[in-house]
């Protein structure tokens, strides 16, 4: 019985990420901030910023808690050497501030404007909003920009020019976990709120993401899943239930 009952559970599991894993359509996402655009492709799986000015985003129509977020970045062009990157946690409006969300930005090279920003990755906690000023360019805590760590082997390494890099991001109420090209650059513990993933631009232009996928994470061991997973764990019960049931017949015939 327990052995059924385990390949009932491994079936749900199975048939929760078979739900979501499909290309996500970009289409629904939403734009932020006046220095940007964002130029959606056809294939509506990719979108390209193309504009050099202000902090921008580029926000999902489906909250980030509780899931994942993969696919490719890229920068185009050979000018410039400044921020790409994501929100995670994004609400409306909270570009301009106030709020509450992540921040992962990546700056080619080091530089000094508002203050000095290094070269690398870096996770930063955001409540005052992203502008033009040493809160975005410098992490500044005085704007409501508190860094919470450096990558892990990125940390003080920019991207560089023409290359394509995969992404991984996992976020949930309590840890956020970020991969570059499979390396795990961030695993940090906290409390963190419902929002959206954001793809973000700042001072930095010909910026394309592609390959887009979202998918629901499963439940952490002894944790309560999402209600999202708990609805497609119900379906794969179900679906694991009519199986079992459909390879028992022929032997009550």
């Amino acid at each position: 019985m327990k052995k059924m009952l385990c390949a009932a559970a491994a079936l749900a599991l199975a048939s929760t990420g078979a739900a979501y894993a499909a290309p996500t359509d970009l289409s629904g996402w939403t734009r932020e901030g006046t220095g940007g655009t964002w130029n959606l492709a056809a294939d509506k799986n990719s979108v390209t910023q193309t504009v050099n000015g202000a902090p921008t985003v580029f926000y999902s129509d489906f909250d980030a808690l509780g899931r994942s977020l993969s696919g490719t970045i890229r920068v185009n062009t050979t000018s410039d050497d400044d921020f790409i990157g994501f929100v995670v946690g994004f609400n409306p409006g909270e570009l301009s501030g106030p709020g509450d969300f992540l921040l992962i930005d990546w700056k080619q090279t080091t530089q000094a404007y508002y203050g000095n920003a290094p070269a690398g990755l870096a996770l930063s906690r955001v409540t005052s909003g992203l502008g033009d000023n040493a809160g975005a360019w410098s992490h500044d805590p005085g704007f409501g920009i508190i860094e919470l760590a450096r990558g892990l082997t990125l940390g003080s390494t920019g991207w560089a020019d023409l290359t394509t890099y995969t992404f991984d991001i996992e976020y949930t109420a309590s840890n956020v976990k970020v991969w570059v090209n499979d390396v795990l650059q961030f695993d940090v513990d906290g409390v963190f709120g419902s929002g959206a993933f954001g793809f973000y631009n700042y001072s930095q232009q010909n910026v394309t993401y592609a390959g887009i996928e979202d998918d629901v994470l499963p439940p952490p061991v002894g944790g309560v899943p999402e209600p999202s997973t708990w609805a497609m764990m119900i379906l794969g019960f179900g679906a694991a239930g009519s199986l079992l049931r459909r390879r028992r017949t022929p032997l009550e015939a």
